[in-house]
């Protein structure tokens, strides 16, 4: 990668950017790309390990832990990991997600129960609601209604960055252009009471205009659940965005390095 490729790569907007760095081949054509961490990322670095995840259970619960949380770092992957990957010899782990139970403010499916995986749950759904609709309009009408006043506001959202990023591409142009969105695996990485959770969530993106392309991004949020437990939902916490979350071909032995744990739906 060449010192100037670099810098762009490592500026904020972009570092958190899921259709703007155009990939080789396919991708390219079809406008779509994922963000890096940094300029410098390798499969050398470690998620989460076990003996990290203790000490940080270790803290007092409030901002301190969940900032600890959130600000741990998740594996770092080459580009090319989110747009192939060998599907593991054997199955790997997997997270029953429940399904919503009504339709909530901006037409996003809600309901999901006061639970870690209810959290992923909501977190995918709203995910889904602003990425199928790559409109700025929306991202905030929804960022309006499914976010805390003290989160980061819809400009600085990591999924308004990532529309701007498509919008700008020449699939996005095109007035032929979809995108699909799927949830395809996920992973809780941290909890702070039965209130907060740094929920995580994979999906598979589909983009289509002259052709078709996909890619595999991860996304995490901190949730908070708001309301009492029978009538409350989860919502987007305040407090700067978390650690990128490794973007991963779905079913992959780097998956499952990753973290990752295969979707799976279950009714209420």
């Amino acid at each position: 990668m060449s010192t100037a490729a670099a810098e762009q790569w490592g500026r904020r907007r972009l570092v958190r950017t899921l259709l703007g760095v155009a990939l080789a081949g396919l991708l390219l054509l079809g406008g779509l790309g994922y963000a890096v961490h940094s300029a410098v990322v390798s499969t050398k670095a470690t998620p989460s390990t076990p003996d990290r995840m203790r000490a940080v259970e270790q803290l007092p619960p409030g901002q301190g832990r969940r900032d600890t949380i959130a600000a741990a770092p998740m594996l770092a992957v080459p580009p090319e990991a989110g747009s192939s990957g060998v599907p593991a010899a054997s199955p790997g782990p997997t997270i029953t997600i429940p399904t919503p139970a009504r339709v909530g403010p901006s037409d996003v499916p809600t309901g999901f129960p006061h639970t870690p995986v209810g959290a992923v749950g909501q977190l995918a759904a709203v995910d889904v609601a602003v990425l199928q609709s790559m409109s700025i309009a929306r991202a905030h009408q929804v960022h309006g209604d499914w976010a805390h006043p003290e989160a980061p506001p819809a400009p600085e959202w990591v999924l308004t960055a990532n529309i701007q990023a498509f919008l700008a591409s020449k699939a996005g142009q095109s007035s032929r252009a979809s995108v699909v969105v799927t949830p395809v695996a996920a992973q809780v990485k941290g909890i702070d009471g039965s209130d907060w959770v740094l929920a995580c969530v994979l999906f598979d993106v589909k983009a289509q205009a002259a052709t078709t392309a996909r890619i595999a991004y991860g996304h995490c949020e901190r949730m908070l659940w708001s309301g009492d437990r029978d009538t409350g939902r989860w919502i987007i916490a305040p407090g700067p965005a978390p650690a990128r979350a490794p973007s991963t071909w779905p079913g992959t032995d780097l998956a499952r390095q990753a973290g990752w744990s295969d979707w799976i739906t279950t009714q209420q």
